[in-house]
């Protein structure tokens, strides 16, 4: 695969990167560009993956739940890295594949429940600038999910929203891990066409 990455990758060696990319290989089959190129500035690599690794700790929000939200950031703002990283362990936690295909056409589709309608909702309100959640939503999913849940929510779209920005101003895009999975993701909508 030619490289698209606006830096050009790191070479990753020292017994630190020996081993980092040991265990990349070991869980993910490759070590993704992604990390190639973050490899350039080490803290902001190894503390990425801390937060993430953090991030997916979290248990008070349900799981697909936490990978719709995720998954509408980056379908939203682009990153096609994101969308498909994020597919891809959705299929590898067993989670609803049928259900999270369908993201990137969240609003078109007919399988999602009021509630995860809300939560997609919520996740690209919050992205867009300036935000645009509102009370509704909002005292929906708090009636729904509960305060804790809902801080969560807010929290994993903050995370998404860093990690899909910075692949994309970095040029970081889709290495094809959702191949794997067994329902094809879902081409989002075309929102340049025009009604006649």
């Amino acid at each position: 695969m030619t490289s698209t990455t606006r830096l050009p990758k790191a070479e990753i060696k020292g017994p630190v990167g020996w081993v980092l990319t040991a265990l990349i290989r070991r869980q993910f089959g490759a070590v993704p560009e992604a990390v190639t190129v973050l490899w350039h500035n080490r803290p902001v690599l190894f503390a990425t993956a801390r937060f993430g690794r953090q991030v997916s700790t979290w248990h008070r929000l349900d799981r697909n739940l936490q990978t719709y939200a995720h998954m509408v950031v980056a379908s939203l703002v682009g990153c096609s890295w994101c969308l498909d990283f994020t597919y891809s362990m959705a299929h590898v936690e067993g989670l609803d594949e049928a259900k999270a295909s369908e993201v990137p056409r969240w609003r078109e589709s007919t399988v999602f429940t009021p509630l995860e309608r809300d939560v997609m909702e919520y996740a690209e309100a919050m992205s867009e600038t300036p935000p645009r959640v509102t009370d509704d939503v909002s005292e929906r999913l708090l009636r729904e999910l509960g305060a804790p849940a809902l801080v969560e929510l807010a929290a994993i779209v903050g995370f998404a929203n860093s990690t899909t920005r910075a692949n994309i101003a970095l040029g970081i895009e889709s290495e094809g891990f959702s191949t794997a999975c067994t329902v094809p993701l879902a081409p989002p909508p075309d929102r340049t066409a025009t009604s006649a």
